[in-house]
């Protein structure tokens, strides 16, 4: 069940009834947009659902949530999230780019890389401590060191940053040094991992797995929201098709789709979405065409040395020469950067 209150409910209100609703033996999750907000019950609702909630003071009406979604819904909060990170805001109607190396191999490779992309217009910094990769044998990142090292780049360049964590164990570290924290397709079900990070206060990534339905993934996000972290970025990032052209297929009807359904911000990966640099300015394009919140792009100094995707990472030159590309179409589309 949803509570909504009026626009212009007072936090007395507000209050009021959530402790109703404690009272009640139930559960309230007070969720706070920019013009109204909204009260997700869960737990024991016999006793809730007596109660004429809408003659409460401030109470604009009450829905009941007949689908999986509580939390993350268009019809649980009607306004799109907008989450603020190092004075940017993400969502909103902005546009905001990401982008870096896949992984952090050394100090010279991030800060190279760092200052290409900020002097091409990049808001947010990329760079991977921690790697999942399909063979053990492959870099698995740098761990701590790697962290260590963006942490120095955000200082030195005054960007933030965003890096994966894989393990619940290590929530707690990667988010101590991460602005945004992200869970990567291989983990999208790994329900643990969703709940550790909903539990910690950073900003979270959440990309959808390549065999997922959109369905899965928001469901997905509900997990970290049902923790208490209302603060979550959904990425497109391909799913595995039959096609074996590219890496992945890009979804990009789940943009528009993911958008209608919830009102959290929606990236796209065009870099993980098809694995080969020749296609991520192309998808890029469309990216920003068919309105997504933002992109993240791999961009690596020397990509034919890199130990993680460089057939898929743009050089400096190619980065600088698609934001001309992404301020032009932004430009063309009513959209403005972050």
């Amino acid at each position: 069940m949803i509570i909504v209150m009026k626009s212009d409910a007072a936090t007395e209100q507000i209050a009021a009834v959530a402790e109703h609703l404690e009272g009640l033996g139930a559960t309230a999750r007070v969720s706070t947009g920019s013009v109204r907000t909204v009260i997700g019950v869960v737990g024991d609702l016999d006793g809730v659902r007596s109660v004429a909630w809408d003659v409460l003071p401030g109470v604009e009406r009450v829905m009941s949530v007949t689908g999986p979604l509580r939390f993350v819904s268009r019809e649980a909060q009607h306004d799109g999230t907008v989450i603020e990170v190092g004075g940017l805001r993400i969502g909103g109607g902005t546009l905001t780019v990401i982008a870096g190396p896949c992984a952090v191999e050394d100090r010279d490779q991030l800060l190279e890389a760092g200052k290409a992309v900020k002097a091409a217009g990049a808001h947010i910094l990329r760079g991977d401590a921690y790697k999942p990769r399909t063979s053990p044998y492959a870099f698995q990142g740098l761990g701590k060191e790697g962290l260590e090292l963006l942490a120095e780049a955000r200082e030195v360049l005054g960007m933030p940053f965003v890096a994966e964590v894989i393990d619940p164990r290590d929530v707690g570290l990667v988010s101590s040094y991460a602005d945004i924290v992200r869970i990567g397709s291989r983990n999208m079900a790994n329900f643990p991992l969703l709940q550790e990070v909903g539990r910690q206060q950073k900003p979270v990534q959440l990309k959808r797995g390549f065999t997922s339905t959109i369905d899965e993934w928001l469901n997905a996000a509900e997990y970290i929201y049902n923790e208490g972290n209302h603060q979550i970025i959904l990425v497109e990032r391909g799913i595995r098709t039959f096609e074996t052209a590219a890496r992945n297929t890009l979804d990009i009807t789940a943009v528009p789709i993911a958008q209608s359904l919830s009102h959290l911000p929606v990236f796209v990966d065009p870099s993980h979405a098809s694995g080969k640099r020749s296609l991520v300015p192309p998808l890029t394009r469309a990216a920003v065409a068919v309105g997504a919140d933002g992109i993240m792009v791999d961009v690596h100094p020397h990509p034919e040395s890199a130990l993680v995707d460089g057939s898929q990472a743009l050089e400096p030159a190619e980065f600088s020469e698609l934001m001309e590309d992404v301020r032009r179409l932004a430009e063309a589309v009513g959209r403005e950067l972050a």
